[in-house]
């Protein structure tokens, strides 16, 4: 893929003496993306990154999200549409897996699902980033041992900390799903999970 012109002289105008475009902007988005991971930036600046700068922000760098898989997409699919027709018909919102959320000060996640009731979707959608926590968020599990760490451990504290009050775990290798409460203490209790059957959700 193309390059295009790299400005060396930081002093130097574009074409016709617009602005210069910054170096990180004009390189491919697989490039860009690899170029950013190198330094640190703000909540703000991981917001307003292009849709194909794929990542998630944190303690101010950007790393990779999780590898996707076929079942995983089948999976979130499917809970996409059955929480857009359910949430939709009450007054609130479904968001897909490019919705972000600052969840601390140098901290920004992308839930594979958020969930917002009626009282909360229009803080949530107005902006390119939420600072609003949604009333469920969704991961599905990929095989991967960081990935499956990363949604587990350090999202399950995360998102606590943050305040969505149910956090879903969907595991399609085992076929479990696991619905965590928030509590008083900004900590996760087991609602209820299954295996099989039907899921009576709180």
């Amino acid at each position: 893929p193309r390059l295009g012109r790299i400005v060396v002289d930081p002093k130097r105008e574009g074409v016709g003496g617009a602005p210069r475009e910054s170096f990180s902007a004009r390189l491919p988005s697989a490039m860009r993306a690899k170029h950013l991971k190198t330094r640190a930036m703000t909540l703000k600046e991981w917001a307003e990154l292009s849709d194909d700068v794929r990542g998630e922000l944190v303690d101010g760098i950007l790393v990779e999200e999780e590898m996707s898989t076929q079942i995983h997409d089948a999976v979130l699919g499917y809970l996409f549409n059955f929480f857009w027709v359910w949430v939709f018909a009450r007054g609130g919102l479904a968001l897909p897996p490019d919705h972000k959320l600052g969840v601390a000060p140098r901290r920004g996640r992308k839930p594979d699902l958020s969930v917002y009731f009626a009282t909360s979707r229009m803080a949530a959608a107005q902006e390119s980033i939420s600072y609003v926590p949604p009333d469920i968020a969704v991961e599905i599990i990929t095989p991967r041992p960081k990935d499956a760490r990363r949604d587990r451990v350090e999202k399950t504290v995360e998102y606590a900390r943050f305040g969505v009050r149910w956090y879903w775990l969907v595991d399609p290798a085992v076929r479990t799903i696991e619905v965590l409460e928030l509590g008083p203490r900004r900590r996760y209790t087991l609602a209820v999970s299954r295996c099989d059957g039907t899921l009576a959700v709180p």
